[in-house]
């Protein structure tokens, strides 16, 4: 424990957002290696990051508390000058995908999607263990998905109840900018924070290092 590194998780008092000068020991802002600090202040200076840092303090600023994550991804999209969004789908989340194409045209986007068994390749072609076959033999292909969006030339992509690892190979190869509507959580109705929010009561075994999370 002693060679454990403090970082922004071990701290309560979040000043950096208040700016008022009381920080911990360990702040990463008061120790911040300020070489990092300008490389990434640079990514601000022009082009989309700068637009897209605009955009975004400007519709949390407009929605903050009042629009859903839903109609902020449209004011989003809208302010940012997107006009084609890629929907990157679950196969079982199809029907949500759906009506989410429905409402973003109604709203004047081309839309195109996306489903993750597209292609339908066997999981065994990428040397998948056998006993994934029990949940299906077509295996999900979120680099398809990225890379027939990307051929799409979509402006702006939105993954919806993409797996664990599945969403990071789509971030990763999406050249299009992403944003996630929903965190697949098949135990809890796609609302993963249930299980932080209840970690000292019903989930309480997961503060505990569990055999079964192998």
């Amino acid at each position: 424990m002693s060679d454990k590194k403090f970082s922004c998780i071990d701290c309560a008092v979040t000043n950096c957002n208040l700016m008022d000068g009381q920080y911990p020991d360990f702040c990463l802002s008061t120790h911040l290696d300020e070489e990092v600090l300008s490389e990434a202040m640079d990514c601000y200076k022009d082009g989309i990051d700068r637009k897209m840092s605009q955009v975004s303090a400007s519709v949390e600023h407009d929605g903050y508390c009042h629009w859903t994550r839903l109609e902020e991804v449209i004011v989003f999209a809208r302010r940012m000058g997107f006009k084609k969004l890629g929907i990157a789908t679950c196969v079982g989340l199809i029907s949500e995908s759906r009506k989410l194409a429905q409402i973003l045209r109604a709203h004047g986007f081309e839309v195109f999607g996306v489903a993750c068994k597209c292609g339908t390749q066997r999981k065994d072609s990428v040397g998948c263990a056998p006993e994934c076959n029990d949940l299906g033999v077509n295996m999900c292909n979120p680099i398809l998905q990225a890379k027939r969006l990307n051929a799409e030339k979509t402006d702006f992509n939105i993954t919806m109840g993409l797996c664990v690892g599945h969403d990071s190979m789509f971030y990763k190869y999406s050249e299009a900018p992403v944003t996630t509507l929903v965190a697949k959580d098949r135990v809890l109705g796609h609302n993963p924070v249930a299980a932080i929010y209840q970690a000292d009561f019903y989930y309480k075994k997961l503060k505990e290092d569990d055999e079964t999370l192998r």
